[in-house]
C-alpha cells in the first residue's frame, strides 16, 4: 500500500478560465439542517471558528474514543486536527456510527473522517477528498492459521467463523462472499480480542487495520496485506457540489501527504518498518 494525493491545480485553473464559483456548482451542499444553501462551507467555518467533524470513535488505528478520558486519537483524528490548525480554527466532534455514518454528516458535520472508504455508493450523496491512502480487505486470524484462511474459498466454509463489525464494508464484503460461513457481528473495539479468545476464527478487513491490530498483538498475523482480495482509497467525506471547500482540502492534503505530517502521523501506529 501507499499514500495517493492529487494537486488541483487545473481544476482551479478551469474554474477560473470559466468563471465557475462554488455557487455554479451546487455550493456548500446541504447545510446543518438539510437545506440547500448558496456559498461555500468554507466561508461558514471561517465564519464560526469551528470544523465539525463526524468520526465513529471505533474504528483504530484510524479513530478511537477512549472511554477513560473520553479524547479522540487515531491517524484521521490527527489528521482533522491538523486541518483544522491549517484553517485556524476550533474542531468540534460529532460522535457517530457506521450506520448513521451518512445520516449524521449530511445533517451535522463539515467532513467525516475515520478510515472511511471511496465508494460509489456514497459518492452519490458526498465529495471525496483526494485519497489519504490505498487499501483493500484481506483476512486477519491467528498466526498459527494463517495458511487455512488465504483465500475466499478457504473461508467461504461451513463453520468458518468470520466476524465483523455491523454497518461497514466488512459486513457487506463478509454476506457477499461468505454465506457458507458463519457471520458473527461484534463490537469494533474488541474484535480482535475474540480473535485470540477463540470465538471466532478469522476477519476481513481493510489492509491497513490488519497491520495495525498485528502489531498491537502477536498472537494475530496479516495473511496477505500486500496482496488484498479487492482495491478501494481511504478519504475525508465533503459535502457534494462544494469544490471551493474540497479544492482547500486536497491542496491541504497534498502538501501533509508530502512534507513529514502524514508519516509522522502515522508511524506510532504501525512502527518503523511499515510503509502505506
Amino acid at each position: 500500500m501507499k499514500t495517493r494525493a492529487t494537486t488541483l491545480t487545473a481544476l482551479a485553473a478551469v474554474a477560473l478560465a470559466t468563471g465557475c464559483s462554488a455557487a455554479d456548482t451546487g455550493g456548500a451542499g446541504n447545510a446543518p439542517d438539510g437545506e440547500q444553501v448558496s456559498g461555500s462551507r468554507l466561508d461558514e467555518i471561517l465564519e464560526s471558528g469551528t470544523l465539525r467533524v463526524c468520526t465513529t470513535g471505533d474504528y483504530r488505528p484510524f479513530t478511537y474514543l477512549d472511554p477513560a478520558t473520553d479524547d479522540f486519537t487515531g491517524i484521521d483524528v490527527d489528521m482533522a486536527r491538523d486541518l483544522a490548525d491549517d484553517m485556524g480554527v476550533e474542531v468540534e466532534w460529532v460522535r457517530t456510527s457506521w450506520d448513521d455514518l451518512m445520516g449524521d454528516f449530511l445533517s451535522s458535520c463539515d467532513i467525516a473522517a475515520g478510515g472511511i472508504s471511496i465508494s460509489t455508493e456514497r459518492a452519490r450523496q458526498v465529495y471525496f477528498s483526494a485519497a489519504l491512502m490505498e487499501d483493500g480487505k484481506t483476512p486477519i486470524t491467528l498466526c498459527e492459521n494463517v495458511d487455512d484462511y488465504r483465500t475466499i474459498e478457504q473461508i467461504n466454509q461451513p463453520g468458518v467463523r468470520s466476524i465483523m463489525p455491523s454497518g461497514g464494508t466488512n459486513e457487506v464484503f463478509a454476506e457477499e462472499h461468505y454465506p457458507e460461513g458463519e457471520l458473527i457481528r461484534h463490537d469494533n473495539n474488541t474484535v480482535f480480542e475474540e480473535i485470540i479468545a477463540g470465538n471466532a476464527d478469522v476477519m476481513t478487513t481493510d489492509a491497513s487495520e490488519t497491520l495495525w491490530a498485528a502489531n498491537e498483538h502477536e498472537e494475530l498475523c496479516a495473511v496477505h496485506p500486500d496482496e488484498p482480495f479487492d482495491y478501494f482509497e481511504k478519504a475525508f467525506m465533503l459535502p457534494l457540489g462544494d469544490e471551493v471547500l474540497k479544492h482547500y482540502v486536497d491542496q491541504w492534503l497534498n502538501i501533509a501527504l508530502n512534507d513529514g505530517t502524514w508519516d509522522g502521523i502515522v508511524e506510532p501506529w504501525f512502527g518503523e518498518d511499515v510503509e502505506l
